[in-house]
């Protein structure tokens, strides 16, 4: 019998052959490895991944040794529709319904946003089971949609939702974070709380162990020789805030030897495609399956990344991009005016200020004028530092202890070496 049982909520998640969303599921997994009870709890409609198809209210499946059960919800055909809205509600209702006598008793239940309604059950849980409730914020909610969905702060629905977000951080046993500074958030909402901890983005050991080859047609398209090449891997959308790349690029365009790649697909590449198409020094790549990604960003000498000015970032980053660009153990400017984090941690780059085109560019230019041996110093510590601090079985050691408490001390001989989770604390 394993030693506890962990079971983790979230209406929205992904499986590791996905793009998006695998965290929680490794995070399970390294748990499982480790001989404890977990059980995934998710819903059957997800835009961001294809559910498996089955018949009847649930479906229980078991990947990789975890088990995980999808749960019938109202489907919905727009991120921003109202279908999506009530795909919460509905949820929630079928969750609750959903006979639980067949999976094993949780010692912890976590619960993920997004949706923050899930709360509701999880506090349902813990009367029913006596266990300790864990609430996870992946997105800052309803802040994200004021800040970056343009939102009015009165609007009744995010009025609603700022209720049930204060509502889980007062009642939850602790609060977890993906951002490093999600406690200056919690404070500011409500004042004292439970305590609050940052479990971050990390990485696992397959992507570690190497990445698939590129073909030589791909290279030889592409990828320009004798460049500075700086990239940009990712969706091309409003939020990746690429227009501040583009300025730069156009002050630059008479340096002949540095070279813009961005590589991916999104709603505004035609668009910026069409901006640029005067630029000879910027280039538009397809993207490419994830296991080619590291092939990529590894023939590149800078890696960039954007995000707008938004009271978001105050709380931190802990983005799925920065992690991979870490691993291609390449140098690292970002423009982003937020709360710092693994970046300046690890030594591997730099912050200049969101929008800033005059300090971006100045910055390319000082990245281009170091020895290849001084940048990949700087590659070769985000790697390193990645590799040491951010491995999924590292994070679940830790989320162990804050999930279970006191009887995580007890469990210290079935999980050696669980770090003091003091130190984590944000």
């Amino acid at each position: 019998m394993p030693s506890s049982c962990i079971w983790y909520i979230s209406k929205y998640m992904g499986m590791p052959s996905g793009r998006v969303g695998t965290r929680p599921f490794l995070l399970m997994r390294e748990l499982a490895k480790l001989g404890h009870g977990v059980h995934i709890f998710t819903s059957d409609a997800n835009h961001l991944v294809k559910a498996p198809e089955f018949e009847g209210p649930s479906t229980t499946q078991v990947f990789d040794g975890v088990p995980m059960t999808w749960v019938r919800t109202h489907k919905y055909s727009g991120v921003n529709s109202l279908g999506r809205i009530i795909s919460w509600f509905d949820f929630e209702r079928r969750l609750w319904r959903l006979p639980k006598g067949a999976f094993r008793r949780p010692d912890a239940v976590i619960v993920s946003s997004l949706s923050l309604l899930t709360i509701v059950n999880g506090l349902r849980l813990r009367r029913r089971y006596g266990c300790r409730l864990i609430f996870e914020v992946r997105d800052i909610w309803p802040l994200t949609l004021v800040e970056e969905g343009g939102f009015s702060p009165r609007n009744p629905f995010v009025w609603a939702l700022g209720v049930v977000e204060r509502l889980a951080y007062r009642r939850a046993d602790a609060i977890v974070g993906t951002m490093p500074n999600l406690k200056q958030h919690v404070h500011e909402l409500i004042g004292p709380s439970p305590p609050v901890y940052c479990i971050p983005m990390g990485i696992e050991q397959a992507q570690i162990e190497g990445a698939e080859p590129l073909s030589a047609g791909y290279v030889e398209k592409y990828i320009p020789p004798d460049k500075f090449r700086v990239c940009h891997a990712g969706t091309i959308g409003m939020t990746n805030a690429l227009d501040t790349l583009f300025e730069a690029a156009r002050a630059l365009r008479e340096r002949t030897d540095i070279q813009f790649l961005i590589i991916g697909e999104g709603e505004l590449k035609a668009h910026y495609e069409a901006v640029c198409a005067d630029l000879p020094n910027v280039s538009f790549l397809p993207a490419v399956p994830k296991p080619m990604l590291q092939s990529v960003l590894k023939r590149c000498d800078l890696l960039y990344f954007a995000t707008h000015r938004s009271k978001v970032w105050d709380y931190g980053q802990s983005l799925n991009k920065v992690i991979d660009y870490m691993l291609a153990g390449r140098p690292i400017v970002a423009s982003y005016s937020g709360y710092p984090s693994m970046i300046d941690e690890s030594g591997s780059g730099t912050f200049v200020p969101a929008g800033d085109v005059s300090a971006l560019v100045n910055e390319i230019l000082r990245y281009r004028a170091m020895t290849p041996e001084e940048r990949e110093a700087k590659g070769v510590a985000a790697r390193e530092w990645l590799v040491r601090n951010r491995t999924y079985d590292r994070l679940a050691r830790q989320y162990l202890e804050l999930a279970l408490g006191e009887k995580a001390v007890h469990l210290q001989s079935a999980v050696p070496d669980v770090p003091s989770y003091a130190q984590h604390s944000v």
